[in-house]
């Protein structure tokens, strides 16, 4: 996830970009860089880092003109680096660009043959190559733009400059959003209405497969293919925090909403569905390498510990290879047996997580290969393993975590296809049928937050309740544990997660009338088993709030209240279960009067041990 700004009017661009980049940080912030047009002339100021560095390079180096664009970077394709950082140029032609060209390798090597020469590791700057090929025979700019669009594969939301045609900005999204603000005889582009909220709040949402080109003093909406289009803007009456927020409440909310496009972003280029395998070219490992490890342990913390529970099922269960799960700040302390038919698999969201980082460097140390599963780009994590899995779940605001924990579960569930297809536990028949779930669900991601109206109104009901219980079985076990975490993390209400089968050897003797059970019991080779769980729990006055698959109709009649989720495959439910659970903490939090984003006495990273 990047920020991209772009700017036409009779004012200086540079102050207007700058600020909006400022405003858009919070999508990325390992680059940044800003071009603008004068006398028919680019010129472009580009810095690794934050965009404090490209600040203090624009005061020393300032830019002029009233056309331009920039960009903040959250890396993708190629590390952080100047080099790398956007906007890219070829010829006359300047782009930023937020997405993944998924098939940029191909068109890469073809525009090679034809005599380009790149400066960069991006997929990017393939898209200011290619324009400037098509070019070569396209009537204008323009009609150049719409023909190298028609040929990329992926997702983008892009602002384009030519030095040829200097009074002119293009701008196009599919996949990647992308707002365009109407001024006073001027035209805003950005990622998002906080970067342009304080010069107009007349917007224009653009939408899948459409385009806009900025000339004389007009803005011409069309399709990439070239229809016409008419758009009608919307007043944005926000206020500047709640622009922030994408007109959330708080950043949480935000970002629980925000996991359909996370999980897509982190699938983008990764799936190869004719071989039913995952493209995954930066583990460090050789297929020669990962057949020879036969045991695997995966390290985490927290929420990211949930996560590994998770792949512990996965892994197991499709690539035969036993898994050992351990906290990090144990891992250390109990001299683990490693060699170097070991994988430790570590997973943070930050990278910087003190105690997995420990944890990474006792398993070098005692010869132990290693992966990392972060979502920060060049932490210190992901640049001391031999090889990192990202997350493209963009950075996360809210200190309890939502989408970067979704995300790497989606990582486990790539890297477990591509280890079964390495082995051979997963046929090529099996692997496409498991990418195809995993295109699915985004949408099942979208159907599961249509419930939280619903969930709103459960939490209403328990809000006064001063202890949870959270049942699941197997690989729903976890996300009991994780619901739990969630509820305490924000509305500081004690929850304890509990394998299902487990609850009569103790925690039975905690319920009563006033104790809720929130019960997983999606449909899957446990759901029996579960139900008669629960059923016990009923018997003792328990308050029952099951979570079942959507076309159950007898588990709610059981339950006090009860939480639909789509069907799925067995793999996936943990994803789907742990929406809802997301939702009732927030409500629940939200209703008790807490600070949801900044709960009391956590960090976003605990960076010492």
């Amino acid at each position: 996830m990047c920020g991209i700004v772009g700017y036409t009017g009779g004012r200086e661009a540079t102050p207007i970009i700058l600020d909006g980049l400022k405003r858009l940080e919070y999508r990325g912030y390992d680059s940044a860089g800003i071009c603008t047009l004068r006398n028919g002339r680019s010129d472009m100021r580009r810095s690794e880092g934050k965009l404090f560095r490209l600040e203090k390079l624009l005061a020393e180096q300032p830019l002029s003109g009233t056309i331009g664009i920039g960009h903040t970077r959250w890396a993708t394709h190629g590390r952080p680096s100047e080099t790398n950082a956007h906007p890219h140029k070829a010829g006359p032609f300047i782009v930023v660009h937020n997405g993944i060209i998924e098939n940029y390798l191909a068109l890469k090597e073809t525009l090679i043959n034809l005599g380009h020469t790149f400066r960069s590791e991006t997929d990017t700057e393939v898209i200011s190559h290619l324009i400037e090929e098509k070019y070569k025979t396209a009537s204008d700019f323009e009609q150049a733009v719409r023909i190298a669009l028609s040929e990329l594969r992926g997702a983008y939301a892009v602002c384009i400059l030519c030095e040829r045609e200097p009074g002119v900005l293009i701008a196009a999204k599919l996949g990647s959003p992308m707002v365009i603000g109407l001024g006073a005889e001027e035209y805003f582009v950005a990622s998002d209405i906080p970067a342009i909220l304080s010069h107009t709040r007349e917007m224009v949402f653009m939408e899948d497969g459409e385009l806009v080109v900025f000339r004389d003093g007009r803005a011409a909406f069309s399709t990439i293919a070239g229809r016409p289009l008419e758009k009608k803007p919307r007043h944005i009456d926000w206020s500047p925090l709640m622009a922030e927020k994408g007109g959330y409440k708080h950043f949480m909310l935000k970002e629980i909403f925000e996991q359909p496009r996370a999980i897509r972003d982190t699938l983008a280029g990764r799936l190869v569905e004719e071989h039913g395998d995952v493209f995954l070219n930066t583990i460090g490992l050789s297929g020669e390498e990962l057949r020879a490890v036969d045991r695997i342990c995966i390290v985490a913390c927290g929420t990211s510990w949930h996560a590994a529970l998770v792949g512990k099922f996965l892994i197991e269960d499709r690539c035969r290879i036993p898994v050992e799960v351990d906290i990090a700040s144990e891992f250390r302390y109990r001299k683990p047996i490693l060699n170097d038919r070991t994988l430790v698999i570590l997973i943070s969201q930050s990278g910087e997580t003190a105690d997995t980082l420990a944890a990474l460097r006792e398993g070098k140390a005692r010869g132990a290969r290693n992966i990392a599963i972060c979502n920060v780009v060049d932490s210190s994590i992901a640049r001391e393993s031999n090889g990192v899995i990202y997350t493209h779940a963009g950075p996360e605001i809210g200190v309890a975590s939502t989408k970067a924990f979704i995300t790497q579960l989606v990582a486990l569930y790539l890297f477990t296809i591509h280890l079964g297809r390495t082995l051979g536990t997963i046929d090529r028949d099996t692997g496409r049928t498991m990418i195809a779930s995993l295109i699915q669900l985004p949408g099942l991601v979208e159907e599961t937050l249509k419930t939280n109206g619903e969930i709103e109104r459960i939490a209403r009901t328990y809000l006064h309740a001063s202890d949870f219980l959270y049942l699941g079985r197997g690989i729903t076990y976890p996300i009991a544990l994780e619901g739990a975490l969630k509820l305490k993390e924000i509305s500081y209400i004690h929850a304890e997660g509990y394998p299902a089968g487990e609850m009569k050897h103790g925690p039975i003797a905690l319920i009563d009338e006033n104790m809720p059970v929130v019960v997983l019991a999606p449909h899957s080779e446990s759901y029996e088993k579960t139900v008669s769980n629960m059923e016990e729990v009923i018997a003792r006055g328990g308050r029952v709030i099951a979570l079942c698959t959507d076309g159950d109709e007898a588990l709610p009649k059981k339950a006090e209240s009860s939480i639909r989720i789509p069907p799925c495959p067995d793999d996936l439910t943990p994803v789907l279960l742990a929406v809802p659970l997301q939702l009732l903490a927030y409500h629940v939090a939200v209703m008790k009067g807490t600070d949801v984003d900044q709960p009391r006495n956590l960090a976003k990273s605990v960076t010492v041990e």
